[in-house]
């Protein structure tokens, strides 16, 4: 069964594509302990969302995956009001095709947030804090947020540039 820090592992692989990485390197990247990202790769092969032996995201699979599954195994709602980091349709891609309303944006719960908003739990603890450290790391992650408490239209555009980046993540890892 694939778990929440298993999502935030197959984002990094697909951000880190062909280039070298160890299980420790990727450990290091999302403050994580060595044998949890060797069971998140496990479970990611044995989910057919990773291929051990070329070492890389299986991109179809991914796509399908983060689009269409990610909802549904890990829902999430606007919550109550919070401090935090901006996540889903608040940050950029999707903050530059849509207009910031009235209604206060959904964050994830920090200490160290600076904007109020509607809470969203992230998909995992891991998700924050890695997020921090690598800005491609936070625009995967929100636009699934985008997916799992967006409305239609939010749905649709995350879904169009997460489409995108695992395209473009496959094509750069089948050249190098």
């Amino acid at each position: 069964m694939i778990r929440g820090q298993d999502v935030v592992v197959l984002v990094k692989l697909h951000l880190v594509g062909a280039a070298d990485w160890t299980v420790r390197s990727l450990a290091d990247d999302l403050g994580y302990d060595l044998a949890g990202v060797s069971r998140s790769l496990w479970r990611l092969a044995t989910a057919g969302l990773f291929d051990p032996e070329r070492r890389r995201p299986r991109a179809a699979q991914s796509e399908e995956f983060l689009i269409h599954a990610v909802k549904y195994v890990f829902p999430a709602t606007l919550g109550a009001p919070s401090r935090g980091m901006p996540t889903a349709w608040a940050v950029p891609p999707l903050s530059e095709a849509i207009a910031a309303g009235d209604e206060p944006p959904p964050v994830w719960p920090h200490r160290g947030g600076e904007v109020r908003g509607f809470a969203v739990k992230p998909v995992h603890r891991l998700a924050v804090d890695a997020s921090m450290r690598d800005p491609g790391m936070r625009e995967w992650l929100a636009l699934l947020d985008a997916l799992r408490v967006g409305e239609a239209r939010e749905r649709r555009l995350a879904a169009d540039h997460l489409r995108d980046r695992v395209r473009s993540a496959a094509h750069a890892g089948a050249a190098g």
